[in-house]
């Protein structure tokens, strides 16, 4: 079963977040997907995970590096994956309704946007509607992600 987890940004920006969740899903050997909402998001994220920090490394591609199949962290503009990722994370009000095929679907939206936080809560009810199993994420004071629902 479908693991659907809902991160709720609030004190930390999507750059600030997803790399270290992508960087925890390839220390699980887990391929990954990042899908965005549009391709000047993609242009703007995939500058960002080559740069975010200077002492580490987190390898990805897009459909114009090629070789999708070998990227271990893979950022498009649609529901494609040819990279086979296990993990599958949605951002900048990209959605699905199709959970089958993945262990996690990540949707991490900013909550001070209203659009945003509806389409979140539309993609909470198609995965309950799937059967899936959905977790909702939100930061506390320290920042420490804790489980609310």
């Amino acid at each position: 079963m479908t693991e659907v987890l809902f991160y709720h940004l609030e004190r930390r920006s999507l750059e600030q977040t997803l790399p270290g969740l992508l960087q925890r899903c390839l220390e699980r050997g887990w391929r990954a997907a990042v899908q965005v909402g549009g391709e000047d998001r993609l242009r703007d994220l995939d500058g960002h995970l080559w740069s975010y920090d200077d002492a580490s490394f987190l390898p990805h591609g897009t459909a114009a590096d090629g070789h999708e199949a070998d990227q271990p962290v893979f950022l498009t503009t649609s529901a494609d994956n040819p990279n086979g990722a296990s993990v599958r994370f949605l951002v900048d009000g990209a959605a699905t309704d199709n959970f089958e095929g993945y262990e996690r679907i990540v949707f991490l939206f900013d909550g001070a946007d209203e659009e945003a936080t509806a389409k979140a809560r539309d993609a909470w009810k198609a995965a309950a509607a799937s059967g899936a199993e959905a977790t909702y994420w939100r930061q506390d004071e320290r920042g420490k992600w804790n489980k609310q629902a």
